[in-house]
């Protein structure tokens, strides 16, 4: 047996099995710490911005007004102002996850993945350790500290860093798991992913809190920035513990553009690898609608209001997170076609039931643990099919690919949709998501070997 743990019997499955090699067991606690952190740093720039750079009585701001009205957003209250001074660190969060996932996923095949992974994760816990020093006052400009642009910059460099963090770690899993158990490890990775998601946007605030009010009676003050080195650095940890049996690499004289191609092409070439791109391309573009559509529907649930909108995205996460473990005892006794087509199927049905019932919030809250109950039947079996069916030494190219694609998914939906159910009405567009899932159903043909 090798230093990583992986061992041969054919008969271990399920998720007990796989969290019992060593060397998966150490990168799923680094991943949970990882995703913990990523999450706790959004919710604390929102923090942060709501400390520091908006008070009770929002002064006016020429410059930050014309922001505003060109995104059509007033800034009446101080609501209103934390939301548009958060939308910059969003989309300094978003941009490198759209533009560079490709040449990340490059670099990830290129350099050891531990390597890769670890370097990411300490720098990343150095960099947020300057925190701190954006809360200085300083020079202005349009009307904000220099501190607030430095956040937005770090927020670019710590979302650059995660890109190459992304693929490496995705890559390494097929090199410490035996083919027989990626099923089970990929199950325990999304369940684990969502559960940090839940758990990091859910708790991040209070947990944040708790810390500055237990930190303050020591002189300690702004001490709740330190929850993210910590994250960080016990992910790092974790990590560097891994032993991992990478082919020795050739010295290449190629570029990173002639690999980002070598990448595409093995899409061309694999139908498995295509068909399964397709669909979690697809299944995150339905996920990103419902971001925007569960606020419509909260909004008819009286016990909820529009703003509640976040517990019917965390029941649909539950729901994806108890798929993810039946995945993981039971998944390999299925075809996966098969499996990919009664997600599918779930999650058309979902749609169109979550408009027929709108205003019923036990009813609402079901069809929405269904949807992701579906969800992890689609996205664990494409995934698991994208790493048995991609040569090792392409995969950080192709899920580097896939990160790009993705975060594409992800985000024109977000912007598209409202618009789209402002002018359409909801039950449109629900039925619109609800038709494109069935469609691919029956692409998928499940009655077929």
């Amino acid at each position: 047996m090798s230093q990583n743990g992986v061992r041969s019997g054919l008969g271990e499955r399920g998720l007990g099995a796989v969290l019992a090699l060593p060397g998966f067991r150490r990168l799923w606690i680094g991943q949970i710490f990882s995703q913990l952190a990523d999450k706790f740093y959004i919710v604390l720039m929102v923090f942060l911005i709501a400390q520091h750079w908006v008070s009770d009585t929002p002064q006016s701001n020429e410059v930050l007004a014309e922001a505003a009205a060109a995104m059509r957003m007033s800034l009446e209250n101080r609501a209103q102002m934390i939301t548009l001074l958060a939308t910059g660190i969003y989309v300094a969060n978003t941009i490198p996850a759209m533009l560079l996932g490709t040449v990340a996923g490059v670099w990830a095949d290129r350099w050891p993945k531990r390597t890769v992974m670890v370097a990411s994760n300490g720098l990343r816990a150095l960099l947020v350790l300057l925190i701190p020093l954006c809360l200085i006052p300083g020079p202005s400009w349009m009307g904000l500290s220099w501190g607030y642009w430095a956040l937005v910059l770090m927020t670019f460099l710590e979302s650059v860093l995660t890109q190459f963090f992304a693929p490496a770690e995705q890559a390494a899993i097929p090199l410490l798991v035996p083919s027989h158990q990626l099923l089970a490890a990929n199950s325990a990775y999304q369940a684990t992913s969502m559960a940090a998601t839940i758990v990091g946007f859910a708790l991040g605030d209070p947990i944040l809190r708790l810390l500055r009010m237990l930190l303050e009676p020591t002189g300690l003050r702004d001490g709740e920035v330190l929850l993210l080195p910590l994250c960080y650095g016990l992910a790092a940890l974790a990590i560097a513990g891994i032993t991992i049996d990478e082919p020795a690499r050739s010295n290449r004289n190629v570029s990173v553009w002639q690999e980002v191609g070598e990448g595409l092409q093995v899409l061309k070439e694999r139908a498995s690898v295509r068909g399964a791109m397709i669909q979690l391309v697809l299944l995150y573009s339905i996920l990103a609608a419902l971001y925007v559509l569960a606020i419509s529907l909260a909004a008819a649930i009286g016990e909820l209001g529009p703003t509640g909108f976040g517990t019917l995205l965390a029941m649909s996460g539950v729901g994806l997170a108890v798929g993810a473990l039946v995945m993981a005892q039971l998944g390999d006794r299925f075809r996966r076609r098969l499996l990919a087509a009664v997600g599918l199927g779930l999650i058309a049905g979902s749609l169109v039931l979550l408009g027929q019932i709108r205003g019923n919030l036990p009813l609402t809250l079901s069809f929405c643990a269904l949807l992701g109950f579906g969800s992890a039947l689609v996205a664990i079996p494409a995934q698991t099919t994208i790493q048995e069916d991609t040569p090792e030494d392409q995969r950080g190219k192709v899920f580097g690919l896939q990160n790009n694609l993705i975060n594409i998914a992800l985000s024109l939906p977000l912007a598209l949709a409202g618009a789209v159910v402002s002018r359409y009405g909801l039950l449109p567009v629900l039925w619109a998501l609800a038709s494109i899932a069935a469609a691919a159903v029956l692409l998928e043909q499940p009655w077929r070997p």
